[in-house]
């Protein structure tokens, strides 16, 4: 099989489970960001040295798979055939469970954090960053199309697990976080 197809050299892509929309669709918009997202995990996991973080990564790249294949697939009897769902409640309730374990390790937080540090550190903010953008296209697709909420839940949770993980990076490798001083500072 070959990588290109040339279907879409007149900007329309297919979708996974049929149909055409043009590059520029929402729903294009939100699973292109979701795979940018995904990337964007994997770069800060290479860079990463925690056995930890690595493994957590793979299963967040997975599910950003499955959500991208949600978000790909707009006809719900096609998902469902296809097997195809949007997150669930136990995928957010392990968000929360890997904050909650990581945080332990953490000095509270007493300020706003700079970007930074370490290059697995700023791999993971620059991750938040782009899943911030991710959520924002599923919630543009979202307000014209009703969604799973789990789907909102997942992305706005992962965020905060990202900026976990950059803070959790920089503490194991003994890098001190910037802080925001303020106006002034």
């Amino acid at each position: 099989m070959k990588i290109y197809t040339r279907r879409g050299d007149a900007g329309e892509t297919d979708l996974f489970a049929g149909g055409r929309v043009s590059k520029d669709h929402l729903r294009v918009e939100a699973y292109g960001a979701v795979d940018e997202l995904s990337s964007s995990i994997g770069r800060a996991a290479a860079d990463s040295g925690q056995a930890d973080v690595r493994a957590l990564c793979q299963t967040l790249q997975d599910e950003l798979f499955e959500l991208g294949a949600y978000l790909a697939t707009p006809d719900a009897s096609r998902r469902q055939r296809s097997g195809i769902r949007a997150p669930r409640g136990e995928a957010v309730a392990a968000l929360e469970e890997s904050i909650d374990r990581f945080e332990q390790e953490l000095p509270p937080l007493r300020r706003f954090i700079l970007p930074g540090g370490c290059p697995a550190a700023a791999g993971f903010h620059v991750a938040r960053t782009v899943c911030r953008r991710a959520e924002r296209r599923v919630v543009a697709l979202h307000r014209q199309e009703a969604l799973a909420e789990s789907a909102l839940r997942y992305l706005n949770r992962l965020s905060d697990l990202l900026f976990v993980l950059a803070r959790l990076e920089n503490l194991r490798g003994q890098v001190h976080e910037s802080e925001w001083r303020g106006p002034g500072g």
